[in-house]
């Protein structure tokens, strides 16, 4: 485990000392041991590069680096530099949701700012030899702001009026709500279409991919 940056700009070098290596590489350098898939290991490749840049925040409700405020996530991406899946922010609260706010919410605080680490990850690569691209900081101009801002509401609105079940992946511009459980049988609480007590499968909120594709765009734009 490596100390924890003391600068934005320490963060930065570090991270960017990191592309071009391949995972296996980084996972020698810290004398870890690859797993042979991420099926029963999720969460490997980002913790991996927890570790390898000193993020400090473990399973804590505070940004990966807290110090910085500044969140990681790993960006799989194809050989075009297309992102491969939607990213996982965080756990969705489904009960005593009324009067939350946007500024006050887990997704606001974790998307305030971000260091994207885009890995080439596509399915047919060994775990082992896929590349760290070029990390990049990103902060929500005004526009994405307002935009997150608004799906989030509407997501929360239809959360508090018991209407989980109805809300489906394909709504929200760029957030969008999902189960997220390791099994069917992992159950939460919620509230059902008549304000009752029901129980559900946990949600999580993600960004689409098209959403990180505009800012894979905006970072490596030519120009």
């Amino acid at each position: 485990m490596h100390s924890s940056p003391a600068s934005l700009a320490e963060l930065q070098a570090r991270s960017q000392a990191l592309a071009g290596l391949t995972l296996g590489q980084i996972a020698a350098q810290l004398q870890l041991q690859v797993p042979a898939n991420l099926q029963k290991d999720k969460g490997w490749v980002g913790q991996l590069l927890e570790q390898s840049l000193g993020a400090s925040a473990g399973s804590k409700a505070e940004p990966d680096f807290p110090h910085l405020g500044v969140e990681l996530k790993t960006l799989p991406i194809d050989r075009d530099g297309k992102p491969l899946e939607s990213t996982y922010v965080c756990v969705a609260p489904l009960t005593n949701v009324g009067g939350l706010h946007w500024h006050d919410s887990w997704v606001c605080r974790k998307l305030q700012h971000v260091l994207w680490i885009p890995i080439l990850a596509e399915r047919q690569i060994p775990l082992s030899e896929r590349m760290v691209g070029t990390a990049f900081l990103w902060q929500p101009n005004v526009q994405q702001q307002q935009e997150l801002q608004q799906d989030w509401e509407e997501l929360m609105e239809q959360i508090t009026l018991g209407g989980v079940a109805n809300i489906r992946g394909a709504q929200g511009k760029h957030l969008q709500l999902r189960p997220k459980a390791a099994n069917s049988r992992a159950l939460t609480d919620a509230v059902g279409a008549h304000g009752e007590p029901i129980k559900t499968l946990p949600r999580g909120f993600y960004l689409k991919a098209t959403f990180t594709a505009s800012l894979l765009a905006q970072q490596f734009a030519p120009g």
